[in-house]
This record gives structure tokens, C-alpha cells and sequence, in this order.
């Protein structure tokens, strides 16, 4: 993984993954997603991490879109087989992660920084962030799973006109809609994600895990089968050691040590 690209770093059970091109705003191309998914694979795969953070260099954006002058030169196949083939993938193994994922969103989340947003289960932003999908302004529409996932998590009108008008919101219009959680001074950041990463990172891993993928699968699914998969997911949380402690400690009136198990 190239540092120069992605950083990555550790603070006990949370790992950082920041997109570092803050002089061009964290523009995503090839070799930047290719550093991003070594990086989401590696806080994937480490049993050290409970909740992965994901935020932008500098105090500007977040991420301020696609590489434009590396978009101009693409056609269709090419486009397809090589650039969007690799973010669709990024994106989906970050919406997919069993940890849970939360965006630190520092500046600017346009284009593919939305679209990345999305893909994450909790955001936070700062007061001066802005928000949007201006690719129809370039005669191009969110392809990176933007057209899809935002008419699923705010209401159908509005996704229309975000990305009919290709204007951008701002962080409070954002949080009003609900793509965002919570909207904070801008030196109050990474002090108030932290502390909700820290939170989720004291549940039980294997708890957040069933939970998780009973909500991303559930989403897929008609109401009627989405429930008799809870139904199953919930039944083998009772088969793990972390919700006997979790219900012991509740009875016991102290604080729950989950393993993981």
C-alpha cells in the first residue's frame, strides 16, 4: 500500500484509513482505490480492529471526486473492465465489511467522495462540509454506486434533484435528509468520531458482525423473507458466549466484557 496515496494508522481497536492527496483534494483514481482496498482489506482481516474510520488529508475535502483530467481520457469498455469495475468493488467490500464503518467527512464530499459516504454505515461532518453529485454537470451521472444507494437512504424526490441539478448541500441540509448522522464544529471531528468508534468498538465483534450482515442482506430482500433471516441471525447470536456475558453482566449490574465469541 502506498503511503504517499492512503495512510493507515491504529488507535487500540480503531484504524484510521485516510485518503492523502490533500493538494489535489483526495481525488480518487486507480491507483488510489488500489491503496484503498489494501488498506480496508488489511482492518478486514487484523482481529485487532472493531471499527474502521475513514476520513480526508488536509482541512478542505474529504474526498472532492473522481481524478477529472484521468476521467477525460476513458471510453465505455475501457471505463467499465478497468476504472469502475475496481470502485464498485472498493465501495461494496466497504459496505460489506463486518466491522462497522464510520466517515469522518473533514471538507468537500463530491462525486465520489458522496458516493464513498455512502457506502459507510455512520457519517460525521464538519460545520463547513458540502455534499453532492455534480457529475451531470459534466455530462456524466453518479456510476459508482451513487445512482442506486442514495434514492435507498433518503427519500426518492430529493435523490432526483441532487443529482438532476447537480448542485451540492450542506452539512446541516445533509443531516436534515438523514445521509448524515451528526454535524460538528470543525475542530470538534475526529474528537467525536473517535468516541463513537471507541463505543461500538466495546460491543461484541461477533455480535456486530450477525447484526451487520442481517441489515445489509435484510436490505436485499423482500420484508417478508428479511424477517425470517433475522429470525435465523438472531437465533445464532444465542449459540455465542458474548450474549450470555452481555445478559450476565446486565443481571450482575456491571460492565460486559465481550471476547468475541
Amino acid at each position: 500500500m502506498s503511503d504517499d496515496l492512503v495512510t493507515y494508522a491504529q488507535d487500540g481497536a480503531v484504524a484510521i484509513i485516510t485518503l492523502n492527496r490533500p493538494k489535489s483534494l483526495n481525488p480518487l483514481n486507480l491507483p488510489t482505490l488500489e491503496a484503498l482496498d489494501l488498506a480496508v482489506v488489511r482492518a478486514e482481516t487484523d482481529k485487532s480492529v472493531r471499527v474502521l474510520v475513514f476520513t480526508g488529508a488536509g482541512d478542505k475535502a474529504f474526498v472532492a471526486g473522481g481524478d477529472i483530467p484521468d476521467l477525460v481520457t476513458r471510453r465505455g469498455l475501457e471505463h467499465y473492465l478497468d476504472f469502475g469495475e475496481r470502485i464498485h468493488a472498493v465501495f461494496r467490500r466497504i459496505e460489506t465489511c463486518d466491522k462497522p464503518t464510520i466517515a469522518a467527512i473533514n471538507g468537500w464530499a463530491l462525486g465520489g467522495g458522496t458516493e464513498l459516504l455512502l457506502s459507510t454505515d455512520i457519517r460525521v461532518a464538519v460545520q463547513s462540509a458540502q455534499l453532492g453529485l455534480p457529475e451531470i454537470n459534466l455530462g456524466l451521472f453518479p456510476g459508482a454506486g451513487g445512482s442506486q444507494r442514495l434514492m435507498r437512504q433518503i427519500p426518492l424526490c430529493k435523490a432526483k434533484e441532487m443529482m438532476f441539478l447537480g448542485n451540492r448541500i450542506s452539512a446541516e441540509e445533509a443531516e436534515r435528509l438523514g445521509l448524515i448522522n451528526k454535524v460538528v464544529p470543525n475542530d470538534a471531528l475526529m474528537e467525536e468520531v473517535m468516541k463513537m468508534a471507541r463505543a461500538m468498538a466495546k460491543k461484541s465483534p461477533l455480535v456486530l458482525k450477525i447484526l451487520k450482515r442481517a441489515m445489509v442482506d435484510g436490505d436485499e430482500m423482500p420484508l417478508r423473507a428479511a424477517l425470517r433471516h433475522e429470525h435465523a441471525m438472531i437465533g445464532l447470536v444465542f449459540d455465542t458466549d458474548d450474549a450470555h456475558e452481555g445478559c450476565t453482566a446486565f443481571i450482575e449490574k456491571r460492565p460486559a466484557e465481550f471476547q468475541g465469541k
